[in-house]
């Protein structure tokens, strides 16, 4: 190994994952706080809102789908591309991805235009809830440049090993969310009272923020790679293909999280809507855990890709080892959080006693599944890294679709809410045996042949 090269190939695994993911991990765990702060203070206009943001979510997280999927298969091409000293695939990349970005916002423009109140219509006919909805997620639609090029820039300094200024992205517009948050919905500091739609200005308003930072690291910071107008505007037919080859997978397996959530949300709303705000609020509060094993995931994908592209077969093994190890523990700790303090954690969101009732078993029953998707989410990160992303989609699929959803709704005829929970931590077992068997398979494909 040079001494000159990336320091994906050189630095000591453990070193190297903590210097990747930490800084990714401070800003995801950022990213969280801010989504938990929004719901805090549309908590506090009333109930309706806080459930008519839920019934936004699925929305929000098929955009989200969209621009993280095509980041994966940028950051996977562009961070092999670096390790195998191909610099002018990389840049292709890098531009390529840009064109694609614009084009994803245009999309979601249109959604925002013409889609967003038939949508949430099918979820619910209480016109108050409705017309939160209808404000919030309009203004994040028509908005939403601002998330999708901060996605992309971000995965840009990731790929090639530049996370801190990737965090520095982030914290900046979480940041501009939180402290505009509680101004817009409440009319603070001479700015007119928004409600609901407050919250989504201030979102979009962190986003693009987070952009602007990120385009500027790129710019000034990032040697790695070539951003060119003459670039972005001449796609190379290979590299969307192969973008989506790897991003596809990626994006089809989010938004599997987007038809589960809305499915989640009839099911429960059959019940109450209490009891769609109850899963609301516990999406957000996850969301402390999850997002920093996500930012673990992202340190790892740039890492193994790259030592795969170099040969590099001890340091991948050792790179997993620790990932997993990491993921676990911070999982275990979400999981004594949930079991300890549920009735604390309602509180932060006003909670009623009726929402008390339905919340609290249901953030201790959820919780027990945290361990075992913190192992399934670093296992996921070999088939992303390696450009086996379908095999993520089967495994979310399953997890999902063949058994989430099913198993609630087979328990929601049980007439007892708090039956449904239990979906979750039967789908993560099931998922888990799913990752087992086809990271066995990878690893004997791509892995156990290089040299030691």
């Amino acid at each position: 190994m040079s001494a000159t090269e990336n320091k994906m190939g050189v630095l000591p695994i453990k070193k190297l994952i903590i210097t990747m993911s930490l800084p990714m991990m401070a800003s995801m765990l950022v990213q969280a706080l801010y989504n938990v702060v929004d719901s805090i203070f549309v908590a506090r206009i009333d109930e309706a809102a806080l459930t008519a943001v839920t019934l936004a979510f699925p929305l929000q997280n098929f955009m989200i789908a969209l621009g993280s999927g095509t980041g994966v298969g940028m950051n996977a091409l562009l961070s092999r591309s670096l390790g195998e000293k191909k610099f002018d695939r990389s840049d292709a990349a890098a531009n390529t991805t840009i064109l694609l970005t614009l084009m994803n916002y245009l999309v979601f423009f249109i959604i925002g235009v013409f889609f967003v109140e038939p949508f949430i219509r099918t979820q619910t006919n209480d016109p108050l809830i409705i017309e939160y909805a209808v404000q919030y997620l309009r203004i994040i639609c028509l908005c939403s440049a601002g998330i999708f090029f901060q996605m992309t820039f971000e995965r840009m300094l990731q790929s090639t090993g530049r996370t801190v200024f990737s965090m520095a992205s982030q914290m900046t517009g979480a940041v501009i969310n939180i402290i505009f948050d509680p101004i817009m919905i409440f009319g603070l500091c001479g700015f007119p009272r928004m409600g609901v739609a407050g919250a989504a200005v201030a979102t979009v308003m962190g986003q693009i923020v987070a952009a602007s930072v990120g385009l500027f690291c790129n710019l000034k910071k990032n040697p790695d790679i070539s951003i060119k107008p003459k670039l972005i505007f001449s796609p190379k037919a290979d590299i969307v293909k192969e973008i989506y080859f790897v991003g596809v997978p990626s994006i089809l397996m989010m938004s599997i999280g987007s038809i589960m959530t809305y499915a989640m949300n009839l099911i429960l709303i059959g019940f109450s809507t209490t009891a769609a705000a109850v899963f609301g609020v516990y999406f957000k509060l996850q969301s402390f855990f999850f997002m920093p094993i996500f930012g673990l995931n992202n340190g790892l994908i740039p890492v193994l890709a790259y030592n795969y592209g170099a040969g590099y077969k001890k340091r991948i093994e050792e790179a997993l080892r620790f990932a997993i190890t990491l993921a676990l523990g911070i999982m275990l700790v979400g999981t004594l959080s949930f079991q300890i303090f549920p009735k604390v954690l309602l509180a932060l969101f006003n909670a009623s006693a009726e929402m008390d009732v339905i919340g609290v078993p249901a953030l201790r029953i959820i919780s027990l599944s945290f361990p075992i998707a913190g192992i399934c989410i670093a296992l996921g990160s070999v088939f992303q890294a390696f450009s086996e992303s379908i095999y993520s989609l089967i495994v979310s699929v399953g997890r999902q679709l063949v058994v989430l959803i099913p198993v609630a709704w087979l328990l929601s005829l049980t007439g007892n809410v708090n039956a449904v929970w239990w979906a979750f931590p039967i789908a993560e077992i099931a998922s888990l045996g799913l990752s087992t068997v086809f990271f066995k398979k990878v690893y004997g494909k791509k892995v156990a042949p290089l040299a030691d």
